[in-house]
């Protein structure tokens, strides 16, 4: 009996309740589908009525999941469902907008995007994420997400930009976009650490002079006498 509740109780805490107990070999084969990026699977339990928002053991939604695991056929369907919740966080506040942004899901970010999925919030942003990814499609989620009016010098809990991260993370790329879009090459976080001793801590000399060479075009010319 002791064991029985416990299990009950572990299956609430997955939103499943008293009737987990009888479709807990279905959250099972959901997150399974989903790992193995099953999109059919994934679509068939939809149908039968599976929550698209249902969370994995560690309390992450099932879209970040997929997102973050490399399943983009499965992301694909539970972006599709009626009755996600778009915006919905991980326990580190991520969101599945965040998480295409970082991997460089573009279609992902594109079909979120036309769902309404917040480009602009409080602290790290999706645009955050993308100006630090290592995906090769980092550039074109920057100009993605600044299309899409993506605050371009958001600040993340401690004053950090996207502009920052990107020289962080050494992505010349984004960080020259950036700045050709008007991010700010000269604010600091609360540290008092600029994009430049960021770019200097990671020993990238070539993203030190990019940041330079910005500061230097934003200070007006002085004339001569």
């Amino acid at each position: 009996m002791i064991a029985r509740r416990a299990a009950v109780g572990a299956l609430g805490a997955f939103g499943l309740g008293w009737t987990g107990l009888a479709h807990a070999s279905t959250y099972e084969e959901f997150f399974r589908a989903i790992e193995l990026d099953n999109a059919q699977a994934v679509a068939a339990l939809l149908r039968r009525g599976f929550d698209p928002n249902a969370r994995n053991p560690k309390r992450e939604p099932a879209l970040i999941v997929a997102l973050h695991g490399g399943s983009p056929r499965a992301a694909a369907v539970l972006i599709g469902a009626r009755g996600l919740q778009v915006n919905a966080r991980n326990p580190k506040g991520e969101t599945a907008l965040m998480m295409a942004a970082l991997h460089g899901h573009m279609e992902a970010a594109r079909a979120l995007l036309a769902r309404d999925a917040d480009v602009n919030q409080p602290g790290w942003t999706p645009l955050h994420y993308a100006a630090s990814s290592t995906a090769d499609e980092a550039p074109a989620m920057v100009a993605l997400l600044l299309e899409h009016h993506a605050y371009i010098d958001a600040a993340s809990p401690n004053g950090t930009t996207p502009l920052m991260m990107a020289v962080r993370y050494g992505r010349i790329d984004a960080a020259r976009l950036l700045l050709q879009e008007g991010a700010d090459p000269s604010l600091r976080n609360e540290r008092g650490l600029s994009a430049i001793d960021f770019a200097q801590q990671a020993n990238r000399p070539e993203l030190v002079e990019l940041v330079a060479e910005a500061i230097r075009q934003r200070q007006p010319h002085r004339g001569r006498w």
